[in-house]
């Protein structure tokens, strides 16, 4: 993490108090110091005007409010945060609040409407590469809260990492859609992180809750990296279960270990591939998560045809390379072989191989990263954590974009890269001969 990063966790209330608040902040404290930012607490509304010392005015802001504690800055971001105009934001029970400020409600991305009495429900992960949610596996995380219902879905304008299992408790009112937790990756220039649990004293001592708040508390302030975009209309085709892997097929040696508990495959050997042999595709967003253990190799193939030896996808179609230390047009993110990535942005939106305790440390498992690979005609982009960092057009002949299978490989014996929610979405075709 940058230095002198440091969150400003602000708690005045104009209405019901929880007297979980008193815990938040100092479970905020803890998690400050093991994450390696700084945290203070305040009721003061001057600290949200700038009406402290420069070196205070670079914290990113916590925010942790109820009712209308009549402080707001009617500028907005600008008020919240006068030098940068930033707002780094990860947070609890901050939908109640703010009802007729539109700034305040694009940033919580939902308002409160209700909540039935305290009790236990599932809350399952959608988004298993965020820091706030990487940590859970593929079943249901059960906990006792309070659940709130929303007056509106965020699902639309926000990333979801997280839901309710609306019939695992009494009370929920959003139709068995119920966002819980979600993250917006640029609004009005900052970053915006969500969680609806935290209402009661007890959550703070729950290690897998102090875990999801220091994931988001860690985005917030930039100290890794996370796909917040909306995600709409993609169809799982691996979902961390044997299940799904019907529709994949092993090319070459080696192979892919699956661990159900987390949904992950791990390479195993090789060099080989597996491919989605299912159906070829044409025009379609691919996006996965992976993550590296070291300086490991391992690539995604698209475009290229049906084949059991692995390397008629390295002649006939592209990989997209995961490599952290090979030459600029072999290493991530490039085009292997043919066109380097945006090494500069690539860098900035890059989560290194290693754990958050010890980056880079050998043996560690290291920190999932997203790719998107959007294919339309003979167009190439790669998105890595939501930022593009390449794009690339096919000119050869003798290979094409328009048509073919997928598959992600298994490099060899030392290396170990694991992928999970492997998703597609197909888009519109290209018209013949367009480049995208």
């Amino acid at each position: 993490m940058r230095g002198g990063e440091r969150v400003l966790v602000f708690s005045k209330t104009a209405g019901f108090r929880h007297d979980s608040i008193p815990a938040g902040v100092t479970a905020v404290r803890e998690l400050g110091a093991e994450g390696g930012f700084a945290v203070d607490g305040t009721e003061e509304r001057g600290r949200l005007h700038g009406q402290e010392p420069a070196p205070v005015r670079r914290r990113r802001l916590a925010l942790d409010h109820r009712g209308r504690p009549r402080h707001r800055p009617a500028a907005g971001l600008r008020g919240l945060h006068p030098r940068r105009r930033r707002l780094r934001r990860g947070a609890r029970r901050r939908a109640d609040t703010e009802y007729d400020w539109p700034f305040y409600s694009g940033l919580a991305g939902a308002y409160f409407q209700s909540h039935p009495a305290i009790q236990r429900a599932k809350v399952h992960a959608e988004d298993h590469a965020h820091p706030a949610t990487s940590h859970l596996g593929t079943g249901a995380w059960e906990r006792t809260d309070e659940w709130y219902n929303y007056r509106s879905n965020p699902r639309a304008r926000a990333r979801v990492l997280a839901s309710l299992d609306e019939s695992s408790y009494a009370g929920g009112t959003m139709a068995g859609d119920h966002p819980i937790a979600w993250c917006q990756s640029d609004y009005q220039g900052g970053r915006s992180f969500y969680t609806g649990g935290g209402h009661t004293k007890e959550s703070y001592a729950e290690p897998a809750f102090r875990r999801h708040l220091l994931g988001g508390l860690r985005w917030a302030v930039g100290a890794v990296q996370a796909d917040c975009r909306p995600e709409k209309g993609y169809t799982s085709v691996f979902d961390g279960t044997a299940a799904s892997l019907s529709g994949w097929k092993q090319a070459g040696p080696g192979t892919f270990a699956l661990d159900e508990n987390h949904g992950t495959l791990t390479t195993v050997g090789g060099m080989g591939m597996l491919w989605y042999e299912r159906r070829q595709l044409g025009a379609y967003s691919l996006k996965l998560d992976w993550r590296m253990r070291g300086d490991d190799n391992s690539g995604i193939f698209v475009g290229f045809p049906a084949s059991d030896d692995p390397w008629s996808a390295v002649n006939n179609g592209y990989e997209i390379q995961i490599d952290a230390t090979d030459v600029p047009e072999k290493t991530t993110g490039s085009v292997y072989g043919f066109k380097s990535a945006d090494l500069k942005k690539r860098d900035r939106a890059l989560n290194p191989p290693g754990s958050p305790d010890s980056p880079g440390s050998p043996g560690s498992p290291g920190e999932w990263n997203t790719y998107e690979i959007r294919v339309e005609g003979e167009r190439l982009r790669v998105y890595l954590n939501g930022v593009k960092i390449n794009d690339f057009t096919n000119t050869d002949p003798a290979r094409s974009l328009r048509q073919g299978h997928i598959g992600i490989q298994n490099h060899g014996d030392a290396d170990e890269v694991s992928f999970r929610n492997i998703r597609v979405k197909e888009l519109p075709a290209a018209r013949p001969g367009a480049g995208h």
